[in-house]
């Protein structure tokens, strides 16, 4: 399940025409954090590229560390599922879905309210976990409650 879940948020793609791999990587290398999080889907689909798990992760986390959200988000992931040369890392997670959920991104909210509702890598708070899930529910305008 993890590994779907994971899957189905990083292989999505967009509707516009790309740079080439040659243009990502150097702006990535100059510290562009949408080229980095690029770069990091690149190695991660293996685009062009030899499919590379640990330069997925090494090119999301430079994104992240500059407060790309969905890198962040993607960061929550792969260590929720210890996926890319990471260690499964339940608080880690936490911590990386916490970051991207504080910028509004509704998947790291959506997520982040399961943690509080499982108590994976934080205490159990079902009033936390709430809060999360309507922050997730608003942003995509989405109803939290089934109508009756």
């Amino acid at each position: 399940m993890k590994y779907i879940l994971l899957l189905s948020v990083l292989l999505a793609s967009t509707a516009f025409a790309a740079p080439s791999i040659e243009e990502t990587m150097i702006e990535a290398k100059q510290g562009v954090a949408y080229a980095q999080y690029n770069l990091g889907l690149i190695y991660f689909k293996g685009e062009g590229v030899p499919k590379n798990d640990a330069e997925a992760v090494k090119w999301f986390r430079k994104a992240a560390d500059q407060g790309h959200a969905t890198a962040q988000f993607n960061q929550g992931l792969m260590y929720a599922s210890g996926i890319g040369g990471v260690p499964e890392n339940d608080a880690e997670a936490v911590k990386w879905f916490r970051k991207a959920a504080d910028q509004g991104h509704a998947k790291a909210q959506f997520n982040l309210g399961v943690r509080y509702g499982n108590g994976r890598g934080i205490p159990k708070n079902y009033a936390e976990a709430v809060k999360w899930f309507r922050k997730a529910a608003e942003a995509t305008g989405a109803s939290v409650f089934a109508s009756s």
